[in-house]
């Protein structure tokens, strides 16, 4: 039979057959001797040891479509990252530090904006406004009215999707909505796998329909972009790519530089300004990591330095 792992934990892998409910599996010596491991999202095959205690052993990984390292999990097709419309109010800066650490994972991003209910139409057209030419998929949703949701689901369906998102934005209350609820009752969850509802490091799928899972995790929870390269950091900002060509230098910031093509269109209004505010705070924060390294290199330098004339 054949599977998706949807939650890891001691050894055994649980792992969901369309149709059949989830079943409990130990995964065979050999991946252990190929120093292969089982990861969630992993498609598998099983054999079945007891069909009536739901019992079985992976004796199979498929191949893998994608593999993310932080968090540990396996065909992973797109991400959904859910802020709310207002209370509280979007903090775009942490959005922007969101979608670019999705995005360096290789993954397609969407944004849903939920509590519509707390916002008129202004508001919505606002952050419209500034994520349009973002090169993600802008959807709202009301988790309480049920707006939004079936866009949602359609925007899901077929595929294994990571959620991620602060605090506070109802992203509980659309996963609740997007889940049929006679199917959650029916065995997607059961009570094998709520052996792990405490451990909250492990990563999980849900499935929310045959074929279609959602992963709500607590490995997206880094947001420091200090270990990647500034000069990188404007291939995060899609919008910026039409005007680059205008620029006069090839390794130009976008930031002081004369005959700035992206500076000409944020002058234009064709950039938003917030998603431009945000990407020079960030170049910035690079930037003084950047001195904040090469200051403590030429300490490290000068002591050693007088530790050798000390010795000598």
């Amino acid at each position: 039979m054949q599977g998706k792992i949807v939650k890891g934990i001691a050894g055994f892998y649980y792992v969901d057959i369309p149709g059949a409910g989830i079943y409990e599996c130990k995964a065979k010596g050999i991946f252990r001797k190929d120093n292969i491991k089982p990861l969630v999202g992993d498609d598998v095959q099983i054999e079945i040891t007891d069909a009536k205690d739901c019992e079985g052993n992976i004796i199979e990984i498929l191949p893998r479509k994608s593999e993310l390292v932080r968090p540990a999990v396996a065909n992973i097709d797109q991400a959904l990252l859910i802020f709310a419309v207002s209370k509280p109010e979007p903090n775009y800066n942490l959005l922007d530090r969101f979608l670019i650490m999705l995005q360096r994972q290789g993954l397609a991003c969407m944004l849903c904006f939920n509590k519509t209910d707390l916002a008129d139409e202004a508001q919505r057209m606002r952050i419209r406004d500034i994520y349009e030419k973002s090169g993600c998929r802008v959807l709202f949703s009301c988790a309480q009215s049920g707006e939004g949701i079936a866009d949602i689901k359609a925007a899901l369906a077929g595929k294994t999707t990571a959620l991620a998102g602060p605090s506070g934005v109802g992203k509980s209350s659309v996963v609740n909505c997007l889940q049929d609820k006679t199917r959650m009752e029916t065995g997607a969850i059961s009570e094998k796998i709520d052996r792990g509802k405490h451990t909250t490091r492990h990563s999980e799928l849900i499935a929310i329909s045959d074929g279609t899972y959602i992963m709500d995790t607590p490995g997206f929870s880094s947001l420091s972009l200090f270990d990647m390269e500034k000069e990188t950091l404007k291939g995060f900002y899609p919008e910026f790519a039409p005007y680059e060509e205008a620029c006069r230098f090839l390794t130009c910031a976008h930031i002081h530089e004369p005959d700035c093509g992206v500076r000409r269109a944020l002058a234009a209004n064709e950039i938003n300004r917030i998603r431009y505010e945000n990407y020079v705070a960030f170049y910035e924060e690079l930037k003084e990591r950047d001195a904040a390294a090469k200051g403590a290199k030429k300490r490290q330098g000068r002591r050693e330095k007088r530790k050798i004339g000390g010795e000598s």
